[in-house]
């Protein structure tokens, strides 16, 4: 870094400014607590001027910027009330500079400051998050409260919102390079108290998963997995997040192994949350939206777990908003086309259940979708259990509210493929 010393020392100077004035102006209404957000983000600002010399303390100034960047721009996604005070041109301002000094860096030394500094920053940010969380020896029936109190939540908070923004802002194709610095500050986030230490934590696993290879989780791949099923009995205000964490980690990890432990036991978490308020809508939508990667990866191995599901499917069928009924459809219709829901007592009240909601769809805003979903469903049923479809059906043929969908089921391409075990 010798050459572009006072080169990145000046330029951190004229990025630091404009967000030091902005910061300086912006009102700010302090809680009732003693701590302030704004006084903490004030002391990441580099002095002005900066005379320095070595070039350790130029890092330590790059370190504090680029924190002070990743909470001023992570608030524009945040609904963090502690941070909903920055003004959206700061927030910009800020991810602009941090821009402007990932060019520059780049430039002049040829290396990613990100992953330069993830080494320096993620260390800060994991004791920052862990240092109000509980201590599970130490818990008691006061856990909570006792840990807030000895360090206020609200800097684990806004250290979560820096940590996943830092995170986001890593190269993918760099990105499996750093996993083993930023897989143990996310399960530090997962392990806190509080849903928004624990939202960032789940967007951040989320975002690996969706840009790393599955060997990157490897290592950490029993102790991430048994994270999220101890996390999937979250608040409602997570749950989506949760569900899509456990599907995207428990997919790409167990990708081969359809009978893997892990797998039964995220579904299982997962449908015995559900079960605690069946009808809930948030709830099964999350799970609805999210949930068929998990069917896929499953296959076969969804049968034993019929009797849990199709009663919760067959519950929002009948959801008062067309959303939550044509999720579930889409996802009844990858059951069956994954199982072929063979040896099921379920096969006719299934049919029963789609005859009734075709019936019903009259009054939906979505009839059309609705009903051409039912028909698709109805056409793999003729399908894997052919005979069985027509001794189900015989009662339905003379209904005449149903001869559309009759004439759309030709009795004639009934084929029966039974499936060997």
């Amino acid at each position: 870094m010798a050459t572009s010393f006072s080169n990145l020392r000046d330029l951190l100077t004229r990025l630091s400014q404009p967000i030091r004035e902005s910061l300086s102006k912006t009102s700010y209404k302090q809680p009732e607590s003693d701590i302030s957000i704004k006084s903490l983000l004030q002391s990441l600002l580099p002095p002005f001027p900066i005379n320095i010399n070595e070039e350790s303390d130029l890092q330590s100034h790059l370190t504090s910027f680029t924190l002070l960047c990743a909470a001023l721009a992570s608030s524009q996604t945040s609904t963090y009330d502690q941070l909903s005070w920055i003004p959206l041109s700061l927030s910009n301002s800020a991810d602009s500079a941090f821009r402007e000094l990932h060019k520059a860096f780049s430039d002049d030394q040829g290396k990613d400051i990100t992953i330069e500094l993830i080494p320096r920053v993620l260390p800060l940010l994991k004791t920052s998050i862990k240092e109000s969380s509980i201590d599970k020896e130490d818990a008691d029936g006061d856990e909570v409260s006792a840990a807030s109190a000895r360090v206020p939540v609200a800097y684990a908070i806004v250290a979560a919102h820096q940590f996943k923004w830092l995170v986001t802002q890593v190269d993918s194709s760099q990105l499996g390079k750093v996993c083993s610095l930023i897989i143990p500050c996310a399960l530090t986030a997962l392990d806190h108290w509080s849903p928004e230490v624990k939202r960032q934590g789940m967007m951040t696993f989320i975002h690996l998963a969706k840009h790393v290879n599955s060997s990157e989780f490897s290592v950490y791949e029993d102790v991430i997995l048994d994270a999220c099923c101890q996390n999937i009995a979250s608040s409602d205000e997570i749950w989506e997040h949760v569900v899509e964490m456990s599907v995207l980690l428990v997919t790409s990890t167990q990708q081969n192994n359809p009978r893997s432990s892990w797998f039964e036991k995220v579904l299982n978490e997962m449908l015995s949350h559900l079960w605690r308020q069946p009808r809930s809508k948030e709830r099964r939508i999350a799970f609805l939206k999210h949930i068929e990667p998990l069917f896929i990866g499953m296959g076969l191995v969804l049968l034993g777990h019929f009797r849990r599901m199709f009663p919760l499917f067959f519950k929002w069928m009948h959801a008062d908003d067309d959303q939550s009924v044509l999720l579930v459809l889409d996802s009844v219709k990858t059951v069956i086309k994954f199982t072929w829901i063979r040896y099921s007592p379920f096969y006719e009240r299934l049919i029963d259940e789609l005859v009734i909601l075709y019936k019903d769809a009259s009054l939906k805003v979505e009839k059309e979708e609705i009903r051409a979903r039912i028909v698709q469903i109805l056409t793999l049923l003729q399908k894997c259990k052919g005979e069985q479809f027509e001794a189900a059906w015989v009662k339905y043929k003379e209904d005449p509210n149903l001869s559309k969908l009759c004439t759309s089921l030709n009795p004639e391409t009934v084929v029966s493929h039974p499936i060997s075990t």
